[in-house]
């Protein structure tokens, strides 16, 4: 709805007046959690859903078929709207059906554990969710079922940890990330900076989703600039890297990763370093579009073929069954890695009348990923036969 430019505030008021009177589900609790986050009150949306998770912590959607071809289990976090896998997209259409569990903090995990064929972790590596994973990760020895993207591998996907295991891939560059107290940041300010800093760097508050508090500082006087104007405790910096093509356009692709194999998912194209898809203005550029259908077409035997190298080191060394990767090309021809995400928005929302190529695409990769859950399944009980 919010996609579709819906208008949101009557359902909000419609089930707010559930709420009042006492007729609100669950389920409809989670729905008002979501809307007031997507109207931009997130401390509102989490307090209703801290409410509700009170109470509740098992969620089930309505499956398309009557008798579900396999269940999953997402285990997820008790955080914001973008910290765990938006999973819904991925199974909408597929037949499987999708029961949703929060791991809480002060909750002990349910004793049997809901009858599930495969289970997958949605909860971030972000700094809500390291509660969630911990006590996941505790009980993943024992678990009756597969566990797909194990927390012990989510973890290594934080931006200061993920150049360290990236690093040295035949063909990929990806800077070195710090992170850094505002303190300690503000010291690499001074005249006589107690950390070297080689300007311009690119600065962001840690735990930031989709670009809010992201900068390029090209002095110490734009740093200062920064942390002034800035009340977040921490920060990631690392260095720029200047990736604009012969045409002076920014190119930054976001790939899906499943089960090893790499999909294309996007190509942003902007006249701005800072892109991410909604500010790049595709939907009002032809020239545009008609480059990322070329992308995805071409994808296996063009941008898959010249970084295969450095997308399969990617696929080994993160290790998990389903992530994203936001990247672009160099000048020099390799493979730049911005970031690493098991929780990034894979969607079919796009207009068709705008982007008629998109859709095929998605279902692909939708069809990809049930497939993928399907084998690992069927995988788990031929062993257990």
């Amino acid at each position: 709805m919010q996609a579709g430019g819906a208008d949101l505030r009557p359902l909000w008021q419609a089930l707010i007046t559930k709420l009042i009177d006492g007729t609100l589900q669950a389920g409809e609790g989670l729905d008002l959690a979501l809307i007031a986050q997507l109207l931009g009150d997130k401390p509102v949306g989490l307090a209703i859903q801290d409410q509700v998770l009170a109470a509740h912590q098992l969620f089930r959607l309505h499956c398309a078929l009557e008798k579900p071809r396999l269940r999953v289990l997402a285990l997820a976090a008790a955080t914001d709207m973008g910290s765990n896998t938006p999973i819904e997209f991925l199974l909408e259409h597929s037949g499987i059906e999708l029961i949703t569990l929060y791991v809480m903090a002060d909750v002990e995990l349910p004793v049997p554990l809901p009858d599930h064929d495969i289970a997958i972790v949605i909860a971030s590596d972000s700094e809500e969710c390291r509660d969630a994973l911990g006590k996941i990760d505790r009980a993943a020895a024992r678990w009756p079922r597969p566990l797909l993207n194990p927390p012990r591998l989510v973890g290594n996907l934080d931006r200061d940890k993920l150049h360290r295991l990236l690093g040295g891939i035949e063909g990929l560059e990806i800077p070195a990330t710090m992170a850094l107290s505002h303190a300690r940041l503000h010291e690499a300010s001074d005249s006589t900076p107690a950390i070297d800093l080689k300007f311009p760097i690119i600065v962001r508050p840690r735990g930031s989703h989709a670009g809010a508090g992201l900068a390029k500082l090209d002095d110490r006087a734009a740093l200062l600039r920064y942390l002034d104007a800035r009340p977040e405790p921490e920060f990631f910096i690392a260095r720029f890297v200047d990736y604009a093509g012969s045409d002076g356009l920014f190119r930054k692709y976001r790939i899906v990763f499943i089960d090893g194999k790499p999909y294309a998912c996007h190509l942003a194209i902007a006249d701005r370093w800072d892109i991410w898809y909604l500010n790049a203005g595709m939907s009002q550029s032809a020239a545009k579009r008609r480059e990322e259908e070329a992308f995805m077409g071409s994808f296996e035997s063009g941008f898959a073929r010249r970084h295969q190298a450095a997308l399969a080191g990617i696929a080994e060394r993160i290790g998990l069954e389903y992530f994203t990767v936001d990247c672009a090309e160099t000048s020099n021809g390799s493979l730049l890695i911005f970031e690493a995400d098991n929780t990034a928005v894979v969607h079919d929302m796009d207009p068709p009348d705008i982007f008629p190529y998109k859709l095929p695409q998605m279902r692909k990769i939708f069809d990809a990923f049930a497939a993928m859950l399907d084998r690992r399944a069927r995988q788990q009980q031929e062993r257990a036969a």
